[in-house]
């Protein structure tokens, strides 16, 4: 189960990673960031809802209890995100503004050990830091460095809300079905950006030409704009959320970071964009950290399976627990026995 999450996130990076070059041929279209984000959103949105309505209607149903859950998940963890970053990159320069974004890794493995009191094995904190350490790297941080307090803030905020989606994704339970979670999400997404985004404003006409974002070769904008939705956010959010329920939340988040590497790759292959050596040096660098994150939930399952043997444990009743799963302790702990007591027990 847990090399299916990881190859869950490793393909959920791969799908976010097209949402970038995709969105540029929009741009070039004539429409602004903000615009071309509204439309992904509400496009995906809107497409999960029906196709939902049709095949799983059951999966839209959410608990009265659970509704304030969903709408905080469609404006921090979605809207938020989106909002936040566009804001401070009027601030800052994108580099800067991406990397604050990506701080999400650490802001998660901070909130799981002092708010939730866990004790994540040491190779998640290493994992995180290392991870945000490649990506400074990779966006060559040290250029154009400048101080803005607001738009250090925006883009604090903007990882803030980033850790709430993974954070979220790891903890809406079994009342809630995921695939309605994320079209409620996209749809309510769209309705909060309404404001910033304008959509009768938009030039929908660019959706009927051609467009050629820098060196790289045209295509259809609705084509681009298809891809965008269907691979880089409906497929890629699917995947993101299962992963993170599979790994937990401070893996997760590390292992995406491995998104802004897709990125910067498919642009060089798909716009012509440079890839010079810092970017190579810092994804290696991400690729690492993604690598000691994941160590964490591999410690975790071998030392459980020691621990389960040692106390007799019966095959079906851990079953019962859900996939890498066991009471009280969360994806990623460090299990040590108790020789006191002849149990298990998560330090911290």
């Amino acid at each position: 189960m847990r090399h299916a999450g990881l190859a869950l996130a490793f393909v959920s990076s791969c799908c976010f990673a097209f949402s970038g070059p995709m969105a540029k041929y929009l741009i070039a279209a004539g429409l602004a960031p903000i615009e071309a984000v509204w439309t992904r959103m509400a496009g995906a949105g809107l497409l999960l809802v029906a196709v939902l309505a049709v095949v799983r209607p059951r999966a839209l149903r959410i608990p009265r209890s659970r509704l304030p859950f969903v709408g905080l998940y469609a404006i921090m963890a979605v809207a938020g995100v989106q909002a936040l970053y566009f804001a401070a990159i009027t601030r800052l320069p994108v580099g800067i503004a991406l990397l604050l974004e990506f701080m999400a890794p650490v802001m998660v493995v901070a909130w799981v050990r002092v708010v939730r009191r866990i004790r994540l094995a040491r190779a998640a904190y290493v994992g995180a830091v290392v991870a945000v350490v490649g990506l400074g790297i990779v966006v060559e941080a040290w250029q154009g460095l400048r101080l803005d307090a607001l738009g250090l803030l925006l883009g604090l905020l903007a990882g803030a809300c980033c850790a709430g989606y993974f954070l979220m994704n790891d903890s809406f339970g079994d009342e809630i079905d995921p695939l309605g979670l994320i079209a409620w999400g996209m749809t309510g997404a769209a309705v909060v950006l309404v404001p910033l985004a304008r959509p009768w404003d938009i030039p929908w006409e660019a959706f009927t030409v051609s467009a050629t974002p820098g060196d790289g070769p045209g295509l259809p904008v609705l084509a681009a704009y298809l891809w965008m939705v269907l691979v880089a956010t409906v497929v890629a959010y699917i995947l993101g959320v299962n992963a993170v329920r599979r790994l937990s939340a401070a893996v997760g988040a590390t292992v995406a970071s491995l998104e802004v590497i897709g990125g910067a790759i498919v642009a060089w292959a798909l716009l012509g964009e440079q890839l010079g050596v810092f970017q190579v040096v810092g994804g290696l660098i991400v690729l690492l950290g993604a690598l000691l994150a994941q160590t964490a939930t591999a410690s975790r399952t071998v030392t459980e399976g020691r621990t389960t043997a040692a106390a007799g444990t019966r095959p079906e009743a851990a079953s019962d627990l859900g996939p890498d799963q066991e009471p009280g302790l969360e994806p990623g702990l460090e299990v040590v026995p108790d020789p006191g007591a002849g149990t298990v027990s998560a330090r911290g």
